[in-house]
């Protein structure tokens, strides 16, 4: 598979899936003359990632992978979760731009010692109207008291990796793309495929 189209028009996760997809060219729905909004209402990661597989499939009728992501705080019950992309903004209001969500989170956690936390992951690789792959992922971490670090985006820089006492935001490429959720995802679904390929 040379070319894949991904269901997001967000140019950060472009790039990342490009990095994570060596040797595949990924496209934005716009590539395709796709004009791509999904309402994201699933009730769990796998429901949105497929939801908005499928809904862009039938558009551009070819193969795609879409993810959904989120970050689950333990001392939250949870939350963001499901919504993270949508955390803190009141209900039908456009969604808070990262800076302010982050600042959401933190005034949420005010207070709270237990600042356990994990990214999860799922990627949702369709080729056909009934034929997926799929594979989800997490990585465990803590909620920092404070953004730290520029070279991510979400809530990376409130994610600190413990064993390197460094936030996702302040990690090169190379490592993030190795430890993330969505890395850790991407290398099981180019296992999932390698193995499509060797039967044919």
């Amino acid at each position: 598979m040379t070319e894949l189209l991904l269901a997001s028009n967000n140019e950060h996760k472009r790039r990342e899936f490009t990095r994570l997809f060596p040797g595949v060219r990924i496209l934005e729905p716009r590539d395709v003359g796709v004009s791509f909004d999904f309402p994201e209402d699933g009730q769990t990661f796998f429901a949105n990632a497929h939801g908005k597989a499928a809904e862009l499939q039938r558009l551009a009728g070819r193969p795609v992978i879409a993810d959904d992501s989120g970050l689950c705080v333990d001392a939250l019950g949870g939350e963001p979760g499901i919504y993270s992309a949508r955390y803190g903004s009141a209900q039908g209001a456009p969604v808070l731009d990262a800076p302010t969500r982050n600042r959401f989170l933190l005034e949420r956690m005010n207070g709270i010692t237990e600042r356990a936390a994990h990214f999860v992951c799922c990627l949702v690789l369709l080729l056909g109207r009934d034929r997926f792959l799929v594979t989800q992922e997490t990585v465990e971490g803590t909620i920092t008291h404070e953004p730290r670090g520029l070279n991510g985006f979400g809530y990376d820089p409130l994610f600190l990796l413990p064993a390197l006492g460094l936030t996702m935001a302040e990690i090169p490429d190379a490592d993030k793309d190795r430890l993330s959720h969505r890395g850790r995802a991407a290398r099981s679904m180019r296992g999932l495929l390698a193995a499509e390929e060797d039967l044919g």
